[in-house]
């Protein structure tokens, strides 16, 4: 492959976070969700090389991570300032829907136009887009999982099969009783509360706009 090949194939992508004395949140969930994606894609990936870039990140602040793996195998960590802490987050259903039977939403690459446009594309005011998917079913914010509680008290987040990424977050949850349904608009309507939320930033309060 040349280097121009290298360069047009997206890049597998993690984002996490990172505090002083605590290191990478879920990072053995970030870390095994890097391996699967790329084993279908067919990326080489060394072993114990990300544990490693991720083992050297120091300093007094916490911090923003973006790990990236390249299609012949070459691995970039860049560091920046964590994002400010928010109280909410207002949301708005994008206008593109997501067809249910594209695997690429399945896998965290840099291939994403998309997710940028609908956020490009929020008013002020609005923090995050809500994708439906072609069969009217919630999927997932732009960079963010959906998470309700219903009326009933159950936890409850979109099903993978409506189309949408197996997030760190929302895999730690799982693994805590939260359940995986169909869920549609009309259930935000009901719900007794609304969290959008990933491994960075944890859960946030949200509402529709």
């Amino acid at each position: 492959m040349t280097g121009a090949e290298a360069g047009q194939a997206p890049r597998i992508l993690e984002t996490m976070g990172w505090r002083p004395g605590e290191g990478v949140r879920h990072a053995p969930l970030h870390l095994a969700r890097l391996e699967r994606t790329a084993r279908q894609l067919g990326y080489p990936l060394a072993s114990g090389v990300a544990e490693g870039l991720l083992a050297q990140v120091e300093g007094p602040h916490p911090l923003r991570l973006r790990l990236t793996l390249d299609v012949v195998g070459g691995l970039r960590l860049e560091r920046f300032a964590m994002p400010a802490p928010v109280a909410a987050w207002r949301l708005r259903l994008a206008e593109e829907r997501l067809d249910p039977g594209d695997p690429w939403l399945r896998i965290k690459t840099t291939r994403r136009a998309l997710y940028d446009a609908a956020r490009a594309a929020l008013p002020e005011g609005v923090d995050e887009a809500l994708f439906l998917n072609t069969r009217g079913e919630l999927c997932e914010g732009a960079i963010s999982t959906l998470f309700v509680e219903t009326a009933a008290g159950a936890f409850l987040t979109p099903a993978l099969g409506a189309g949408l990424l197996p997030g760190v977050l929302r895999e730690a949850l799982l693994g805590q009783g939260w359940r995986e349904a169909v869920l549609r608009p009309d259930d935000l309507a009901s719900a007794r509360r609304i969290w959008m939320g990933n491994a960075l930033r944890g859960l946030i309060p949200a509402r529709l706009a």
